[in-house]
């Protein structure tokens, strides 16, 4: 025995000798596993540089170029560094591309240098409009994406936002969200992908796939990893209100907030979960174990690592009052799995002191560490951790990424209201005006490029609804003078196209301290109803344009305006891009990611409630949405026939194709949205009124028609039952395939078991 020790030790020695004489390490070996360099690296730290590798802070806090381009940082940030850190957020997010990888580079060399093991930094950014940092491609934001209806085209976004952001210098995107938005009181409705769970399913496992190249992209250091957010539930909070409580029963936790976040993990692999501000059932999501190990690692196999929001587990003591002591909510986090703390000095700090006094503790330190370094090893940082700077210039904003953007606008815009064929206009000899506050600088230039010389254009913004203060914005009021301008302005045209909905400050994130975002109200804001009201007095072609964060209730723009189209917030060739669809160079074909309401005493109103809240309407109120959920029309007409069914039953083990066929009646090439959607008829608990199980998009020529089929398998069926399991019950069905989720052809199927 003492032999065979003797041999062992040997060995050992003779191993760890030869990397000695390579001056390198097994962990910096790249031919060893990942987890088989974790493990020799994690036993090498120290307590202190454990916790560190636990703790990102913000660049803004002093990481910044100097006048000659040169990396400059603050006394804070050179002590923050000593020991390594997990990573850093937006370095050089303010600076041009070239620029910031020039500074990424010269920054994690820094950090390389300055920690005993040469562990580098993860660089940190987010994306809503694209890469959330100057000199990238703008697109238009999630809930802009989904509205195309096309997961495809998602997928290609987000590539370009994990190479460009790659590109950079970065690593990690606290982006996507997965949460499911319903309440348009909410300011951040626009950063998700609408109201429904499928949708958003299908859009959050495209985005997660795009911006890490299939996973592939990782190690190949051409792309990020993703963080999937909010986990979970951060979309209910009480009076679309950031920051409250939320109240939603754990049966719509499970069948319709948590699948987006389990396709996150079990079929697109990101490497990242955000825990959510808010709490489930009175327990604060940051200290929850039951939601971030039981849910997100025993039940689905999640294996990245877990961030904290922003300071949100020094919340649990001083806001969300759930943790006697900062020392006892950074305890609180670290039990329940959160790996990193974001931004906090009064929260991860402690863990040290805390090991002091419980040496136990240590194990679930190392066991956050180590999904970090292995994070770190995935994305490939310890081998290549530094950017090409000869490809910057050249790939980020190139012309392929500029044309996905204004394709993903053309696929995304929505014609919610076209009567008597309002749109397209015809290039004739006519002047249009262009009037309204959300017209850009640029509106008027890039509609001339796409009209032609037939067509004269007369620009005037006329107002701001808000004074632009980023914390909390006041609204503007509109004096008569420059109402009754903009209204002369529209006699004299020939056609108004009045650009109308929401800035960036009437739809926002309302920060922690003192900055708002969220509404009480949902109108349009300002005098844009009282303009809309005075242009169409005159009787002449009257043309909305939607530019908004958030659904709106425009009821009087809906009453009003002969067509209306629906931007929500595009790529930076919006205005383009709308224009060639009002002038016909191609038919919209986005359809309403969210159900429009009519007032925000519907509120909650989604389509997919359950189908006892359809009942009773309100008294003085017209029933139903102001328009459908999947609603959008087109410049073709589509009419819907023949829909069959493979066959009248289906068991646990078989599944039901279904057709139908899809025909192009009008006179113009367009791309419609077949919608299937799925209604339990009687159930065992109180079922959704119907729900979306599949989408297709197709392009048809004039008099084409084209056969679209469509899977039901039994796991669209199941659903959480009375004793909180998920089931699969017999019974009737009926599936519904049409052109929104009100209109549409319907047969009727059974479950037997």
């Amino acid at each position: 025995m003492k032999n065979k020790i003797l041999v062992l030790l040997v060995a050992l020695v003779g191993f760890y000798m030869s990397y000695a004489q390579r001056g390198r390490m097994p962990y910096q070996d790249k031919s060893l596993t990942i987890d088989e360099r974790v493990d020799d690296l994690l036993p090498r730290m120290s307590l202190e540089e454990k916790v560190a590798q636990m703790r990102i802070f913000h660049a803004n806090i002093g990481v910044e170029s100097d006048e000659k381009g040169r990396l400059k940082l603050s006394d804070r940030v050179v002590e923050k560094l000593k020991l390594g850190i997990a990573g850093i957020k937006n370095p050089g997010e303010h600076i041009s591309p070239l620029a910031a990888a020039k500074l990424n580079n010269e920054l994690q060399k820094y950090v390389i240098k300055s920690n005993r093991w040469g562990i580098p930094a993860l660089f940190v950014t987010e994306s809503y409009n694209g890469v959330d940092a100057d000199g990238c491609t703008k697109f238009g934001r999630p809930i802009t994406s989904a509205a195309s209806f096309n997961p495809e085209l998602v997928n290609r976004i987000w590539d370009v936002v994990g190479r460009e952001a790659r590109l950079r210098g970065m690593h990690m995107c606290h982006s996507p969200e997965a949460d499911i938005v319903r309440d348009p009181r909410f300011g951040r409705m626009s950063e998700a992908f609408g109201e429904d769970t499928y949708l958003t399913t299908q859009m959050v496992i495209n985005a997660i796939k795009g911006v890490q190249g299939n996973y592939e992209g990782l190690g190949a250091g051409t792309h990020i990893g993703a963080v999937a957010k909010h986990f979970a539930g951060y979309g209910q909070v009480l009076g679309g209100s950031n920051f409250a409580a939320v109240e939603i029963s754990p049966r719509t936790l499970v069948d319709e907030i948590y699948p987006p976040f389990e396709a996150a993990v079990k079929e697109a692999r990101t490497l990242g979960i955000m825990a959510s501000h808010g709490d489930l059932n009175g327990v604060a999501s940051h200290g929850n174990p039951k939601l971030l190990t039981g849910v997100l690692r025993d039940q689905w196999g999640f294996d990245g690592y877990v961030v904290s929001d922003s300071n949100d587990i020094a919340r649990l003591y001083y806001f969300m009052k759930v943790a006697e002591t900062p020392e006892a909510a950074a305890l609180m986090g670290l039990v329940a799995g959160i790996d990193i703390d974001l931004y906090a000095e009064d929260s991860y700090a402690y863990l040290p002191e805390i090991v002091k006094k419980d040496p136990s503790v240590e194990k679930m330190i190392d066991r956050s560490v180590r999904r970090v370094l292995r994070t770190k090893m995935i994305l490939g940082l310890f081998d290549n951790p530094f950017v090409d700077i000869e490809k910057v210039e050249k790939e980020v904003r190139n012309p392929n990424s500029l044309a996905l953007a204004q394709e993903a606008d053309l696929e995304s815009i929505i014609l919610l209201k076209n009567k008597g064929n309002t749109l397209p206009i015809q290039r004739t000899n006519k002047k249009i005006a262009l009037l309204g506050p959300l017209l850009n600088e640029g509106t008027k230039a890039a509609f001339e490029s796409v009209a032609g010389a037939d067509i004269s254009f007369v620009a005037d913004k006329g107002f701001e609804l808000t004074d632009g203060n980023k914390g909390v914005p006041n609204l503007l009021t509109t004096d008569q003078q420059t109402l009754q301008r903009l209204t002369d302005i529209a006699q004299e045209a020939d056609i108004t196209v009045l650009f109308l909905g929401g800035d960036e400050f009437t739809s926002k994130e309302a920060f922690f301290n003192g900055a708002l975002g969220d509404r009480a109200t949902i109108e349009p804001v300002g005098a844009q109803d009282e303009l809309v009201r005075r242009i169409k007095e005159h009787g002449k072609p009257l043309i909305v344009v939607l530019k908004h964060r958030r659904t709106l209730a425009i009821n009087t723009i809906a009453e009003h305006a002969g067509a209306i189209l629906d931007g929500w917030d595009l790529s930076e060739f919006g205005d383009s891009s709308l224009a060639k669809i009002i002038f016909g160079e191609i038919s919209p074909s986005g359809k309403s990611p969210v159900t429009i309401p009519r007032s925000i005493g519907q509120l909650p109103f989604h389509y997919s409630m359950k189908g006892i809240n359809n009942k009773k309407g309100y008294l003085f109120l017209k029933d139903g949405p102001l328009f459908p959920f999947g609603h959008g029309l087109s410049y073709g007409k589509f009419e819907y026939s023949g829909l069959q069914l493979s066959n009248s039953t289906i068991t646990p083990s078989s599944e039901i194709k279904v057709s139908v066929q899809v025909t192009n009646t009008g006179k113009m090439k367009a791309k419609e949205v077949v919608q299937m959607y799925i209604k339990d008829e009687i159930g065992s608990v109180t079922r959704p009124d119907k729900e979306l199980k599949g989408f297709e998009k197709i392009e048809l020529e004039p008099g084409q028609s084209k056969s679209v089929t469509f899977a039901i398998n039994p796991e669209m069926l199941k659903f959480t039952g009375p004793t909180m399991e998920k089931i699969l019950e017999a019974g009737d069905y009926t599936v519904m395939i049409g052109t929104s989720s009100k209109k549409g052809v319907s047969a009727q199927f059974r479950l037997e078991k």
